[in-house]
């Protein structure tokens, strides 16, 4: 369930903050992760990064947990700097939306929970690539 306390950014939204700044402008270390990558909590640059909300919607009455299922209508994996940016899929359903203060890009975080592991998932957003559905 989202927290409350943060808003949440729809499709609209993520592509007019994605337009402030291009993935090609970061400076960070994020900038290698034009698909999924894993990035820690000590290369995670907390200190210039800014929560600007949540692509986590309300779950229907009866569901426990978002859906699992990609969307990759054009054969893309979920690993893919091509795959689209589609909010109600996995593992966009799951992510907070994140603002660089050094260079403006905007990142999408999400944590992937294993049995005996956490890792810390984190996409740079490419407004182009953002569908509805």
């Amino acid at each position: 369930m989202p927290d409350e306390a943060l808003p949440l950014i729809d499709a609209q939204k993520l592509r007019h903050q994605a337009d402030l700044a291009p993935p090609e402008q970061c400076v960070c270390v994020l900038k290698v992760c034009q698909g999924w990558e894993s990035v820690s909590e000590d290369r995670w640059p907390a200190a210039h990064m800014h929560l600007l909300g949540t692509l986590r919607q309300p779950l229907p009455e009866g569901q426990t947990e978002p859906t699992f299922e990609e969307f990759h209508p054009q054969g893309t994996r979920y690993e893919s700097p091509l795959a689209p940016i589609a909010l109600a899929y996995f593992p966009f359903n799951r992510c907070d939306v994140h603002t660089c203060s050094r260079c403006g890009c905007t990142a999408l975080k999400y944590t992937e929970y294993g049995g005996y592991y956490v890792d810390h998932r984190v996409r740079l957003v490419r407004s182009g690539l953002i569908v509805e559905g």
